[in-house]
């Protein structure tokens, strides 16, 4: 069997698994009392869509407008959509987990921004929201055991969130000793011919900006001070989500439930758009804040009713940008 096909077989079974998981969460807490849960929400549900699209989004789009030096700077705007189009694309898109990555990195090379350095900034953007995302964990872990007195979770999470930083961290590391240039010189040996050479400066050249980056350190620190300040931010959507509900609405709750179940999405990336897994959390968490079970999986879908409110739009507008510049590109075949 190719590789490809165990990939895409592994991706289904992850996929029925987290559909299967969700079901049984729904059908164990309900399916009339969290359609009726979120059914009180009203029109609350445009008000979270609303303030995701005036904060977090604007908070992170500064947190990457800050990385690039300014002489190649786009101007804020633009990054503003740019970072909307790239989390619609990762948050709807399940086949592509990193998909919106790569995605606002190319649109911000169409848009003008040199290629290494739209590509570096990304890199850069993603490797300091880890260790950002990691803080942030540890800040919901505290305010969990303060609120709650449960302690057995503490240990698990705190040693997942260790791994994943030594992980990101050694990839820090291979970013600072030329990663991308050994790559393009192993691709171009490999490939022994010398139409690969550009490939190779290419590497060279996105090592250089990547590490001319991590140089500038007041704007790596401001990214990770308005990724920090978009995450606890973030946790305004779940307030708002508790108050419509008729729940303990408090900022620690809302923070408490935003970090965990932000880690556990993240721990659980495999599984295609998190389905079930962040049901899953937001329900285990939510029990432990003594939050109904019904209420904390309409909780949990809420955020999926935000995340289609806000990121169908941002899928239409990316296809209509590729839209425009594939029919601009045939222009002078259709001409000729």
């Amino acid at each position: 069997m190719k590789i490809p096909s165990k990939v895409r077989l592994t991706f289904y079974l992850l996929a029925f698994a987290g559909a299967a998981l969700f079901t049984f969460l729904l059908i164990r807490e309900g399916a009339v009392q969290v359609g009726s849960a979120i059914a009180t929400a009203g029109w609350a549900l445009l008000a979270i869509i609303a303030y995701h699209f005036l904060v977090p989004v604007l908070l992170d789009s500064l947190a990457w407008w800050v990385l690039f030096p300014r002489a190649e700077r786009p101007p804020l705007r633009q990054i503003y959509w740019m970072r909307w189009i790239g989390e619609s694309v990762s948050t709807l898109v399940p086949s592509a987990a990193v998909g919106g990555d790569i995605v606002r990195a190319r649109l911000a090379a169409i848009s003008g921004t040199p290629i290494a350095t739209a590509a570096a900034t990304v890199l850069v953007d993603l490797t300091l929201g880890v260790f950002t995302q990691a803080a942030f964990t540890v800040l919901g872990v505290v305010l969990l055991v303060n609120a709650t007195g449960q302690k057995n979770f503490v240990g698990p999470t705190i040693i997942g969130t260790v791994v994943g930083v030594a992980a990101v961290g050694g990839f820090y590391f291979v970013q600072h000793r030329g990663m991308f240039g050994f790559l393009a010189r192993m691709i171009a040996k490999l490939a022994n011919s010398p139409e690969w050479h550009s490939l190779i400066e290419s590497g060279a050249s996105l090592d250089e900006t990547v590490r001319s980056l991590y140089a500038r350190r007041k704007a790596a620190i401001g990214c990770c001070g308005w990724t920090i300040l978009s995450l606890i931010l973030n946790s305004g959507e779940i307030y708002i989500a508790l108050w419509a509900l008729h729940l303990h609405a408090t900022i620690a709750n809302a923070i408490i439930l935003q970090s965990m179940a932000l880690t556990i999405r993240s721990v659980a990336f495999p599984v295609p758009g998190g389905i079930g897994v962040q049901e899953s959390g937001y329900v285990l968490v939510g029990n432990l804040l003594g939050i109904p079970g019904e209420a904390a999986f309409a909780l949990s879908l809420i955020a999926r009713v935000r995340e289609l409110g806000f990121g169908i739009p941002g899928l239409i507008t990316w296809q209509l940008i590729e839209g425009r510049r594939l029919f601009r590109s045939r222009e002078p075949d259709v001409a000729s």
